[in-house]
């Protein structure tokens, strides 16, 4: 199934807010005619490492991630809504806001990583307290970052339009630029190889998610119910070749490599690489065989709960918001092919 392109945005193949290397129309890929071509919101460095070992090809896939500029919650919401996006591998959240906010039935098909989420700030601002009156990043006013950030400012007193203004910048990585073009955009949410860079441009951490909320899934692969159901086999290898990625990141007999791509990509020291490589691989890095972790998936739907007073401030059961059927399917086919 191939969905039509969306000029004027750039098609890629990996994904730009985690630092990886953009391939757009025109590349040898691209002309590859006996490919079904997948429409992917947001991406991961797992879609990165997807296309570039081959796995989406070997289960004859092609990826393509369209994005404008500035990228956003709000755009891959609205472009998977509108069936111009097939899925997205991108902060879960939205997939609840989608359901919630905008009657999309969509559903949580796989797990990506529980990377936790800094509060990165300008270098003169010391302290939560000092957010007070500034400006700060979100993507959108509802999104997992912007929920996020709205709670660690709220354990220092901080309420939204009376203690600090909130702006929509985009993505991270353009939200982490603008902070470094203009010095009165004070705070952002930040994680993975994008937090690193901006703490190498001078930017400070003030805050982590995982110390407020604890463990959560941040980012994961979900899509609409509906073409889930008319397009279970494109899903179902769509998420063997994920699963597949997140295997060969995880084993430890590949670990200088990924290094190697991390430091590539994200143009960092070895050093830095490594340190982003060793959280990645552990506890609190991937989801291991991209599963679901229910527990950390409910933690997303708590503070949801708790911040915005969602369902009356009570989270539902979270069986609503996922459907692991398409998973299994591609867990068994990853794990026959292991066995050839």
């Amino acid at each position: 199934m191939k969905c039509k392109s969306l000029p004027p945005l750039v098609s890629a193949i990996a994904a730009v807010a985690a630092g990886i290397v953009v391939f757009v129309h025109g590349s040898p890929l691209a002309q590859e005619s006996n490919l079904t071509t997948l429409m992917v919101g947001g991406g991961s460095f797992t879609t990165s490492i997807a296309q570039s070992n081959g796995m989406f090809a070997k289960y004859g896939l092609r990826i393509e991630l369209p994005r404008s500029a500035a990228g956003g919650s709000e755009e891959v919401r609205r472009w998977l809504a509108s069936g111009e996006l097939d899925l997205a591998d991108y902060g879960v959240d939205n997939a609840i806001a989608m359901v919630e906010n905008a009657g999309v039935d969509v559903i949580l098909v796989a797990a990506t990583d529980y990377t936790p989420t800094e509060l990165m700030a300008q270098s003169e601002i010391k302290s939560l307290a000092d957010l007070r009156g500034k400006t700060v990043l979100v993507d959108a006013p509802n999104t997992q970052n912007a929920l996020a950030l709205k709670k660690i400012l709220s354990t220092a007193g901080l309420n939204p339009g009376s203690d600090y203004q909130m702006k929509e910048a985009g993505g991270t990585t353009a939200r982490v630029a603008a902070m470094l073009k203009h010095k009165e955009y004070a705070a952002t949410m930040a994680s993975g190889q994008t937090a690193v860079r901006a703490r190498q441009a001078g930017l400070v951490s003030l805050a982590a998610t995982s110390s407020i909320f604890g463990p959560v899934l941040r980012y994961g692969v979900f899509t609409r119910r509906q073409w889930a159901k008319e397009n279970s086999n494109l899903l179902v290898r769509y998420l063997a070749a994920h699963i597949e990625a997140q295997r060969w990141i995880m084993d430890p007999a590949n670990k200088n490599k990924v290094i190697d791509i991390v430091a590539q990509q994200g143009k960092l020291s070895r050093d830095l690489a490594g340190g982003i490589y060793e959280m990645d691989t552990g506890p609190n890095g991937l989801a291991k065989d991209a599963a679901i972790d229910v527990a950390r998936f409910s933690n997303v739907l708590k503070f949801r709960a708790e911040v915005e007073g969602s369902w009356g401030g009570k989270a539902p059961a979270p069986d609503r918001y996922y459907d692991v059927s398409y998973y299994e399917k591609a867990l068994a086919m990853v794990n026959a092919n292991a066995l050839k």
